[in-house]
């Protein structure tokens, strides 16, 4: 039986799709602990490679270069990744949604102020966003976007996919306990050294050095998404960086959502579509998903809460 007392946390910190990234091994072994941080960290760079929009050579740029042309053929993987995607579209009627990723070429969320987009380009973006025109072939696993000028990207659920990669590689290297920090997207499993719980911290959209809960939790995940980091000011109003897929434009009525659930990738998709969701409407969403929890704090500072 291991010593549990003798278990030590070993934190590593890197920057992967261009977001920090934490991961925490839990083991009395140094070495073993630092080969599933590698092997993590190594997994992780394998997904971006994958997934990520930026880099020309990848299967989802693939993807979108052939919008309009022709449907391309991916890896299972990513071939599941999208399909997971669309159900979390189709859960929430649209409010998550792959294909929004297209709004940061026409947004810019540098912090500054910025004018608003003219009705003729928020009407071309609305007309490219909708995740019904993402067509898949499970025979021949192809991914086909109907509209020339669409793109698919998975900032909504990607860090959350990579966290739980990179989980499940750990724990086949024999790590029993550990924490992946995907920049805001949290899992966790097993046990701190000489504690039964993880300790979890909500920062406080208003001065992130605070925190706005703090919780005590066993093994699942906790993602939260906000406009602390990116955003837009538009005459004097605040606008986030995530967009209404319906609307085409940044959401104002929320400023921090947190989603506690078992799986860091569900728990990012869910973020990010109540983030765009009226409040009510998304709270009585979660309430209807076992298991699943949420904290919404709106545009004054309000929180919201689900059932408990």
């Amino acid at each position: 039986m291991k010593d549990k007392v003798k278990e030590k946390a070993h934190h590593y910190s890197v920057k992967i799709m261009g977001c920090g990234f934490v991961i925490t091994a839990v083991h009395s072994n140094p070495s073993i602990a630092w080969k599933a941080i590698r092997a993590a960290e190594a997994e992780m760079n394998r997904i971006e490679d994958l997934i990520s929009s930026w880099k020309e050579d990848s299967q989802t740029s693939r993807i979108n270069e052939a919008a309009g042309k022709g449907p391309v053929e991916v890896d299972d993987e990513l071939f599941q990744l999208i399909k997971r995607s669309k159900k979390v579209s189709q859960l929430t009627q649209g409010a998550f949604d792959i294909s929004g990723t297209l709004a940061r070429y026409y947004w810019n969320f540098n912090q500054e102020e910025n004018i608003i987009l003219p009705m003729s380009k928020i009407k071309e973006l609305t007309r490219l966003i909708n995740f019904r025109n993402i067509d898949t072939s499970d025979s021949e696993k192809t991914v086909y976007l109907r509209n020339e000028g669409m793109k698919i990207g998975f900032g909504g659920i990607g860090k959350g996919y990579a966290a739980e990669r990179a989980k499940r590689v750990m724990q086949d290297l024999g790590v029993e306990s550990g924490l992946v920090n995907a920049s805001g997207d949290l899992v966790f499993w097993g046990k701190p050294p000489n504690k039964d719980r993880w300790d979890i911290h909500i920062p406080d959209p208003r001065d992130r050095t605070l925190n706005l809960l703090s919780l005590a939790l066993e093994s699942g995940a906790v993602v939260t998404s906000g406009s602390y980091e990116n955003y837009t000011i538009i005459d004097g109003k605040r606008y986030s960086h995530i967009i209404n897929p319906r609307t085409g434009m940044p959401v104002t009525h929320t400023k921090n959502v947190t989603v506690i659930c078992p799986n860091a990738e569900v728990g990012d998709a869910l973020a990010t579509a109540l983030s765009v969701l009226p409040i009510e409407e998304g709270i009585n969403l979660i309430n209807r998903l076992a298991g699943i929890e949420a904290i919404i704090v709106d545009q004054n500072d309000q929180l919201h809460c689900t059932n408990t």
